[in-house]
């Protein structure tokens, strides 16, 4: 084989490697999937969830607002995503530099009503 063959393999290696690294992972999609085995209701907000964050390339909170208009930031690098129209609530610790999005917590939207501000720090 030509050595230039070998190059250009390694190069479409390369691209596509960037590519992945462009884009946010989320960490223990297991945890949406054992929710909405439960719940089932959700299974259709929480696949798209995971797969628009899965496809996006966020900086910084405004790029993830620009995604899910809804989404609060509540500090520690926690974001608060609604689900199905608000009846379930997704917290996540998203870290941009690194396109890590780490799920924390998934329950109905009166679960988060009763979790504490340290609660949500803590998770």
């Amino acid at each position: 084989m030509d050595v230039s063959f070998y190059f250009l393999e390694l190069i479409s290696i390369i691209q596509i490697f960037t590519i992945f690294a462009l884009l946010m992972r989320v960490v223990a999609r297991k945890t949406l999937i054992a929710f909405y085995t439960k719940h089932s209701d959700a299974e259709t907000a929480l696949e798209e969830w995971y797969a628009k964050t899965e496809a996006s390339e966020w900086e910084n909170f405004a790029e993830l607002k620009r995604t899910f208009n809804s989404a609060d930031s509540v500090g520690n690098k926690r974001y608060v995503f609604n689900i199905k129209g608000n009846n379930y609530r997704l917290i996540c610790i998203v870290l941009f530099r690194i396109k890590m999005v780490y799920i924390r917590f998934i329950g109905t939207h009166s679960q988060y009503d009763n979790l504490t501000e340290e609660d949500i720090q803590n998770i």
